[in-house]
């Protein structure tokens, strides 16, 4: 599987770490920066640069690392066709799959070991879409909501 990684300095560590990793376990990783470690660099060319590839590629996932990995969420979720999900439990790993259909993990490196940091990616790439009809037309309504900026309408409506 191709991942796209991206990250700011808080994220660089962990982001070596799995670009390792992924790459030990046959996934094709590509590295969107930071190339390398700058104490006072910013995630948004790094975060972009990632989710654009990510949405630019059906099937591609990524993973996006900063300090806590909200900014870097939002970040990669400004990119049309991006589902990115912050996620800080094995339970969010495997949730934002499943039943979101995520194509983007975001990790905050400043709150998890990489042992446990790596047990998250391992997750969401081990798990697949549910395809439930209740999800796909949650999901449904967000990519409309996307496409036109029209809000869904009100249930009973």
């Amino acid at each position: 599987m191709r991942v796209y990684l991206g990250c700011d300095h808080a994220g660089f560590e962990l982001k070596e770490h799995l670009l390792a990793w992924l790459k030990a376990n046959g996934h094709d990783a590509v590295d969107c920066g930071a190339l390398a470690y700058d104490a006072v660099d910013d995630y948004p060319p790094f975060v972009l640069r990632a989710a654009e590839r990510v949405a630019a590629e059906p099937g591609a996932l990524g993973i996006v690392i900063g300090g806590s990995g909200n900014g870097e969420a939002i970040a990669a979720n400004k990119v049309k066709g991006i589902r990115a999900a912050l996620v800080w439990s094995d339970a969010t790993a495997t949730l934002a799959r499943e039943h979101n259909d995520a194509n983007v993990i975001s990790l905050g490196a400043r709150q998890h070991d990489l042992g446990t940091a790596t047990r998250f990616v391992e997750l969401f790439l081990g798990t697949a879409y549910s395809d439930e009809p209740r999800h796909t037309r949650r999901i449904t309504m967000l990519a409309e909501y996307e496409e036109t900026g029209e809000l869904p309408p009100l249930p009973g409506n």
